[in-house]
């Protein structure tokens, strides 16, 4: 079954809508007049992967009768009236593609604001705003980021987007979870139905991905947002299937390698990714490092396509489970890894000691979750995280302080909470000169997925003194200001879940500053 996007009155109205929830129009929300406008481009456009002279633009063309093959102009300019366009070009938009389009822009000026526009069938796509990386040597004051991960459909609105639209922002991080492959299932809670559910079955095919991501993509605060500032991605499990690793799904599917070719076709359709990185059969290359200038470096890594299959499964089961070491000695096998041995390798020699600061994006909590509820009980873990490879968490920290980085700062999802912890190599065992902290992880928790409650994180919060903040009641995302001299991070969490225009509170601020690991809460 092929996409079927939003009427064009109905994303006329999301527009305005969100245009509302989000206080005032977005740049983009006021070249949005025709119905054609609407039709051709009910995706939105975005922006990602930027470079000190390049980046990525993107779109996706919908409608009906759409030509196997459609030419789509693109225009770049230094303002937002397209008085000054600096690059522009043509792209032919294929149905073997979804019509996807990647434009690739070079030559830039580093270190400055662009704003885009594409142009297909008679149509202009919305306005988005885009800006390119500063210079390697550039000496640069700040860095305003925001990360988030796990957007479910069927679990909440997307206030969070409206709210970031809000923010000025030069950067997005997403960690995972972009969209659910699950079929429409019943929602029911205390007020009801949910006022939203997904359109079609379990994701196998290439087109229900494809219709998936459609379905994503029209809600109007997420649009806002990815016109707003470039992305930096990487995938979790659910762009492809809970729990993946490797070949491996949960259910144990012979054809599971056929369904990784599918979904990692329409990842790279649907993200603002650069022509090169279009999947070979299953593969996609998406770790990479980039540099903000001589303030930083961020390092994204893929925790899916090359990991071990978890320990010790549910009998006839792949995918995560929850256990005590002594009932699974498998956890402390060293040979086992979540990045693969390559991707450990090529992180280690990632790490940057030049500049002052290295963020790494990745998809989960690193620091160690202990599940026991007594104390002097064995360990009790989970086996999708870190947790379900100890040891390879271990070789990461190590080679990571082996480079004698003068701040680290570990970023993560996927959990669907809050959480704030200090890193280190051995958990087991006490700070000291041998066993230092080495990074400060801020695991933001999810756009709208929802997760445990908050009292059983009370519960493990004992048996984990490392964990400086836990939070499984918030929704949002965290908003980050790096300076040379400390980073300092919001945690901003909806109020209403299943309104698209809730308010937001900050649940929480911290400050790590340079030279000391580990963050302190502030008001």
């Amino acid at each position: 079954m092929s996409s079927r996007p939003p009427h064009p009155a109905l994303q006329r109205r999301q527009l305005l809508q969100a245009a509302l929830a989000a206080g005032s129009a977005p740049l983009w929300i006021r070249h949005v007049h025709a119905a054609d406008t609407v039709e051709r481009f009910a995706l939105g456009i975005a922006s990602g992967c930027p470079r000190p002279s390049s980046l990525v633009l993107w779109t996706r063309l919908s409608g009906p009768t759409l030509p196997a093959q459609v030419a789509v102009d693109w225009e770049l300019a230094e303002d937002e009236a397209f008085k000054t366009v600096v690059a522009k070009g043509q792209e032919m938009a294929l149905a073997a593609d979804a019509h996807s389009v990647h434009a690739e822009p070079a030559g830039l000026k580093p270190d400055r604001w662009y704003w885009y526009r594409f142009t297909a069938l008679g149509a202009r796509s919305p306005v988005g705003r885009t800006r390119t990386a500063p210079a390697p040597d550039a000496k640069v004051s700040s860095l305003r980021f925001a990360i988030a991960s796990c957007q479910r459909w069927d679990h909440g609105r997307y206030a969070a987007w409206a709210d970031m639209a809000r923010q000025d922002l030069d950067l997005v991080l997403f960690l995972g979870d972009y969209i659910y492959e699950s079929a429409a299932i019943s929602n029911a809670s205390a007020s009801g139905p949910a006022p939203r559910v997904h359109v079609g079955g379990l994701c196998r095919s290439l087109d229900d991905y494809r219709q998936r991501y459609a379905q994503y993509k029209s809600d109007p605060s997420l649009q806002a947002m990815h016109a707003r500032a470039p992305w930096i991605v990487t995938w979790d499990d659910h762009e492809v299937d809970n729990d993946w690793a490797g070949d491996h799904s949960q259910g144990l599917e012979a054809d599971f390698p056929q369904r990784r070719i599918t979904a990692a076709k329409a990842y790279w359709e649907h993200m603002p990714f650069p022509k090169a990185l279009r999947p070979s059969g299953k593969d996609i290359r998406i770790h990479e490092h980039y540099d903000w200038g001589q303030l930083a470096r961020l390092i994204s890594v893929d925790g899916r396509q090359w990991r071990d299959p978890q320990v010790c499964p549910k009998p006839g089961r792949g995918g995560s489970n929850t256990l005590s070491l002594k009932d699974c000695p498998d956890f402390l096998d060293p040979r086992r890894s979540l990045l693969g041995a390559a991707q450990e390798q090529w992180l280690a020699q990632s790490w940057d000691a030049s500049r002052p600061w290295n963020l790494l994006a990745q998809q989960t909590l690193m620091a160690r979750m202990n599940w026991q509820t007594q104390a002097g009980e064995p360990g009790v873990y989970w086996t999708d995280g870190w947790d379900g490879y100890p040891l390879a968490r271990q070789r990461l920290l190590r080679d990571m302080a082996a480079r004698k980085l003068r701040n680290t700062v570990v970023l993560g999802g996927d959990v669907h909470a809050n959480y704030v912890a200090d890193l280190r190599a051995d958990f087991d065992a006490p700070v000291s000169a041998a066993n230092p902290l080495l990074a400060t992880e801020f695991c933001g928790t999810s756009i709208s997925s929802q997760g445990l409650d908050q009292s059983r994180i009370e519960r493990a919060l004992p048996h984990n003194p490392h964990l400086r903040y836990g939070h499984a009641d918030q929704h949002g995302y965290v908003q980050f200001l790096l300076r040379p001299d400390r980073l300092e991070a919001e945690l901003r969490s909806v109020q209403e879940l299943w309104k698209a225009d809730s308010a937001l509170e900050t649940s929480a601020r911290f400050t790590v500053e340079s030279g000391r690991v580990g963050a302190i809460q502030g008001t």
